[in-house]
């Protein structure tokens, strides 16, 4: 009985099937199904991005939100109730005839996946101790790019099979993998170790004796959202959303456009980007186990901003290889540390809700970065100024991370 599977590690693959639906299939599908959307439907690239603005509000409202409501009412409840919101819009979605409609269900999927991702993120901070946090993290992040890998595989498969309506199939499939999902999350997962007589994996071991639990009462969430430790770690945040999204959305169109690369060559290596970032999470929140929030955080910042820069300046193939594999393996490592860090900072009940409010950061840093990228890139009538920026922003976020403060020194 002593070498029994902890229970920790099924809610962890429930937290990593989570990330699959709610990010790849739910999240990042839509930028393979642009292209038949806008033929199918008949619409402009500005009714097109205007999905993916509706998207992100839903996202961003509901990841704050939703982390609040996990903490008060239960990580289970919440993130069985978002995937099934999900899975339903994006069925819905294969139905659209209008933009307001669509544009409706994206909004609704967005909801659902910031409520699903955020407190999925945050359990590793519930059934895993201080020290082995940051790994069980990484194996939930993990899912982004499993997801998004899967996506690249199940998408163009369904939309060769049913030529024009296939982008209306990819969303009915999509769709009832999501609920699927749901159903394994609402019978499998659990909110806390009691729940099942348990104690945090590896708490019997080595008890988190760094990481006192805060002084807040279960009804005093002002408390939480005071702690100006929370706040930093809001700030080191907002630097990865505001400098990641501009190497994402531009890595393509610099290949294709100024490069001279062809959208075959571009597409193969943001597929490698994809299947190499499955293991980031892992790898990164081990490190921040071993070295550090702050310094995992700052050698992060350090590899991301390498790759942004070799990527502006080196344009040759090898250049743009050595650039791609480095964020490929480094590209979740900030939001994983960021969510370990919000449970060491505000305990394992309210990680969900520390997480949702540094998110905000994020969204703030997300939100400014693609329209910065494209004034920069219109002023100049280039991309690599964009890129060196982007690398400029993350080196900040490595400064601002050296003096992320410890749990026990921030209470």
């Amino acid at each position: 009985m002593e070498n029994k599977l902890h229970y920790g590690w099924i809610v962890i693959v429930m937290g990593l099937f989570t990330t699959v639906a709610a990010h790849g299939f739910g999240r990042m599908a839509y930028t393979l199904l642009l292209p038949a959307m806008k033929e199918g439907l008949s619409f402009d690239y500005t009714q097109l991005g205007l999905l993916g603005t509706g998207n992100f509000i839903g996202y961003l409202s509901m990841a704050i939100i939703g982390g609040f409501l996990a903490a008060r009412f239960g990580t289970r409840a919440v993130i069985t109730a978002a995937l099934a919101l999900m899975g339903i819009t994006m069925i819905l979605t294969g139905l659209a005839e209008s933009f307001g409609f669509a544009f409706a269900m994206r909004l609704f999927t967005g909801l659902g996946n910031g409520a699903a991702y955020v407190p999925a993120m945050a359990l590793g901070s519930a059934w895993f101790a201080i020290h082995k946090r940051g790994f069980a993290t990484g194996i939930v992040s993990g899912g982004i790019g499993l997801g998004t890998f899967l996506s690249g595989l199940i998408v163009p498969f369904i939309l060769k099979s049913y030529n024009a309506d296939g982008w209306r199939y990819s969303w009915y499939i999509l769709g009832v993998l999501v609920l699927i999902v749901a159903v394994l999350v609402g019978i499998f997962l659990r909110n806390q170790p009691a729940e099942k007589g348990l104690t945090p994996v590896g708490q019997k071991d080595a008890p988190d004796k760094a990481a006192p639990a805060p002084k807040v009462s279960s009804l005093d969430w002002g408390a939480v959202y005071q702690m100006k430790s929370l706040w930093f770690l809001g700030v080191v945040y907002f630097f990865y959303g505001m400098s990641y999204i501009i190497y994402m959305i531009f890595f393509a169109a610099y290949l294709v456009n100024e490069m001279g690369y062809s959208q075959a060559w571009a597409g193969g290596l943001w597929a490698m980007v994809g299947g190499l970032s499955i293991f980031c999470g892992v790898i990164w929140g081990s490190i921040s186990d071993r070295i550090g929030r702050g310094k995992g955080a700052a050698l992060a910042y350090l590899v991301l901003g390498t790759s942004y820069l070799v990527y502006a300046l080196v344009k040759v193939e090898a250049g743009f290889y050595i650039s791609a594999v480095l964020f490929g393996l480094t590209a979740w490592s900030i939001p994983t540390i960021m969510a370990a860090a919000a449970g060491d900072f505000v305990g394992p009940k309210f990680a969900p809700a520390g997480l949702g409010f540094i998110t905000l950061f994020f969204g703030i840093g997300q939100s400014i970065g693609p329209a910065l990228g494209g004034y920069l890139a219109d002023t100049t009538k280039s991309l690599t100024t964009p890129f060196l920026v982007a690398g400029a922003i993350s080196f900040t976020g490595m400064v601002f991370s050296l003096y992320l403060k410890k749990p026990a020194q921030s209470q």
